[in-house]
């Protein structure tokens, strides 16, 4: 077998450092995995044996952080219901921003260490990793998956922590003008947007769903909300108890016209 391009030395060393077991390295390196053992021992990297076996290694993380409703955990629970993933064989979830600000607000919520994963030429997003049994256990719980883009259902979140929820949500895969006057959020699961409608409802914002036909055949389901007077009330929900736990940029296009409609 034969690397692939750009997969130097250090850049598998890398890859193994950030808890990519050898399976998964070895699709993306194109080395077999006794190949990648050969650069751990060529650098005089120590290796751990679960790594070998195809497991992610274990680190850092509190492990009750999705068993008690905060304001923080509700948060991050928005963000990865909408822009996290759950691996389908190892106890591994990622989080993937482009703001890598949030990425470090993540870790520090859940006392997790800061492992992102590697950059390749189709991942060029930083994504933070955290492995975790227990934490993956309590998110499909939840009714969170592996696959769960088609099936999302909208959690049972408690009334009190539900403002920060919908902020992560928003953070997540929300789009706002940039005047203030829209905002929506993107999902594939039918079973989600009715929940985040029924919630911008109970919260008297002008709201609706819509939905196209993606060119690959998938409906894609879109959340509205329209109108600066009900931007700027959902502004006023939803950034109550934030303070920097929010993507900036979005909470000040949300919240421009709030002066106005006093």
């Amino acid at each position: 077998m034969s690397r692939n391009p750009g997969m130097t030395d250090e850049v598998i060393i890398q890859m193994y450092k950030s808890d990519m077991s050898f399976k998964e390295m070895e699709s993306i390196i194109g080395l077999s995995g006794r190949a990648i053992r050969n650069v751990m021992y060529k650098h005089g990297i120590e290796m751990n044996r679960e790594q070998h076996s195809g497991q992610p290694r274990n680190h850092k993380v509190n492990e009750d952080f999705f068993k008690v409703w905060t304001e923080e955990m509700a948060w991050v629970l928005g963000l990865f219901v909408t822009d996290g993933h759950m691996h389908k064989k190892y106890h591994s979830i990622y989080f993937s921003q482009k703001d890598e600000r949030i990425l470090q607000l993540i870790a520090k919520y859940m006392e997790a260490d800061y492992i992102l994963a590697p950059f390749g030429k189709t991942k060029t997003t930083p994504t933070l990793i955290v492995n975790s049994k227990i934490i993956k256990n309590d998110l499909q719980l939840i009714g969170i998956t592996a696959k769960k883009s088609l099936t999302l259902p909208f959690p049972k979140v408690p009334e009190e922590f539900l403002a920060s929820f919908v902020r992560g949500v928003i953070d997540g895969d929300g789009w706002v003008q940039k005047t203030g006057y829209v905002m929506n959020v993107t999902t594939a699961s039918n079973n989600f947007a009715q929940g985040l409608l029924s919630v911008f409802q109970v919260w008297k914002l002008r709201t609706e769903i819509t939905f196209e036909k993606t060119p690959a055949g998938r409906i894609i389901f879109r959340v509205w909300v329209k109108g600066k007077s009900d931007l700027s009330r959902l502004s006023q929900i939803i950034y109550v108890n934030s303070a920097d736990n929010c993507i900036y940029h979005k909470r000040e296009r949300m919240s421009q016209r709030i002066d106005m409609e006093i």
